[in-house]
């Protein structure tokens, strides 16, 4: 076979899932390669299997060895907030003070389309260094904000989805739109943004305590016009936040219901957190096929709850994986999966290492709708990827040196790393 100049071959373990570990045994679930390889051709994975097989086949081809590290999907970040990014950490309140104190201010200084590409460019280039490859993130009421979110993915080549946040009360008055505004605004930046190279649009109501009847019945019927797109919001975050919806909605069955009656619940709908959900909105979501996507740094930072991982999923939901930055305490996805490993633990149904990593990329790809094209090492697959050193520091890699499987290798790097353990990013086929 005769490759073209823009053929790479890269070399190192290799881990591609070829099931949910959760519905089926790990072993059936994942594929590892000791020494294995990856084709990458036109920004697209088109062959993985044994390192000698694919040399053997591919001769001409770029090598680039990583030897020991350990390539597999970029991580899918489903959940977060870019114009948080400057605040992150901030001391933490109950989820209302907290959004009044630290999130509202930073927001409106998105005002600014310089002060906007300054922190998308930033958020861009913290998370690559941390291995997220695509992410979905609210960005603020300013459609410049989503311009600039957009221009910099746009620029790496970067598969990511954003929307204009939507808010028409219970909100500072620089950070408030109207339910017409909210709709024309979304539109247009929808049909400038959406299906353009890698960029997909939400339709992003922030949730129901800063959104008017009126308005989410604008944004559903948007939805309905474009269904093709994904809808992202909040939905029972916190005991104290479904007592305020309570209050605004006193007509609606519940949380989710705020939702449903204006055409806000569907299977491309994305809902961020889903700790408190009764039976009926349980059943709802897993009917309708929505995404759920779990939190856990955030949840347990800003003390919301604990997501019931285990219970969702034997319910066949789907669940994503994601940092919630700001709220989240860290741009990390490893960070990310040791939090939800610690929840699990919490709830007394821990977490292996396999479900860790298929929540951070194939369950993050599923609930985007994206799992054909990203989220998983497989031919046909788009070429984000991650290299994982898993002996980055000191304390993994004694750690590490005892391992007797995958398993045991990589399960100190989730629990224990950081950036020092992304060896390399590739996105769009291109390293950087």
């Amino acid at each position: 076979m005769t490759d073209s100049a823009g053929t790479t071959l890269l070399l190192g373990q290799t881990l591609s899932f070829t099931g949910n570990p959760f519905e089926s045994s790990i072993q059936d679930a994942v594929h590892h390669e000791t020494r294995g390889a990856v084709l990458l051709r036109d920004g697209h994975v088109a062959a993985v299997d044994q390192a000698d097989t694919l040399r053997a086949l591919h001769p001409l081809a770029r090598v680039v060895d990583y030897g020991n590290g350990l390539i597999m999907a970029g991580f899918v970040d489903a959940h977060v907030h870019y114009p948080q990014t400057a605040m992150i950490a901030s001391w933490g309140k109950r989820l209302i003070d907290w959004l009044n104190s630290y999130t509202f201010p930073e927001e409106a200084r998105f005002s600014s389309k310089a002060y906007a590409s300054e922190i998308a460019n930033r958020y861009l280039d913290l998370t690559r260094s941390h291995g997220t490859t695509t992410m979905v993130s609210f960005c603020t009421i300013h459609p410049a904000s989503v311009d600039a979110f957009f221009e910099a993915a746009q620029a790496r080549g970067q598969r990511v989805v954003a929307g204009k946040t939507c808010m028409d009360r219970n909100a500072p008055d620089d950070l408030r739109d109207t339910a017409q505004r909210a709709y024309d605004e979304s539109q247009h930046l929808l049909n400038t943004w959406h299906g353009v190279d890698r960029l997909s649009y939400a339709i992003t109501p922030r949730f129901s305590p800063t959104s008017s009847p009126e308005q989410l019945e604008a944004l559903g019927a948007l939805w309905r016009e474009n269904p093709d797109c994904l809808m992202q919001t909040h939905l029972s975050e916190q005991t104290d936040e479904i007592e305020w919806v309570k209050g605004l909605y006193p007509e609606a069955r519940d949380y989710l219901d705020t939702y449903e009656m204006y055409g806000l619940l569907g299977a491309r709908g994305l809902y961020g957190h889903a700790i408190h959900l009764t039976d009926r909105e349980r059943a709802r979501l897993r009917e309708m096929g929505a995404g759920l996507v779990h939190c856990p740094t955030s949840n347990t930072f800003i003390g919301s709850g604990l997501f019931d991982m285990a219970g969702l999923m034997a319910e066949g939901h789907r669940v994503g994986l994601a940092t919630d930055t700001g709220g989240g305490s860290s741009f990390s996805m490893l960070r990310t999966m040791a939090a939800a490993y610690e929840v699990g633990q919490l709830r007394h149904t821990p977490l292996h290492a396999a479900q860790l990593l298929w929540l951070a990329t194939q369950g993050s790809a599923r609930a985007l709708h994206m799992d054909d094209r990203i989220g998983n090492l497989a031919p046909g697959m788009e070429a984000d990827l991650v290299v994982l050193d898993l002996a980055s520091t000191e304390a993994i890699a004694q750690r590490a040196t005892r391992a007797e499987d995958i398993w045991e290798s990589v399960f100190p790097t989730i629990m224990m790393g950081d950036d020092r353990a992304v060896r390399a990013v590739w996105i769009n086929g291109k390293a950087g």
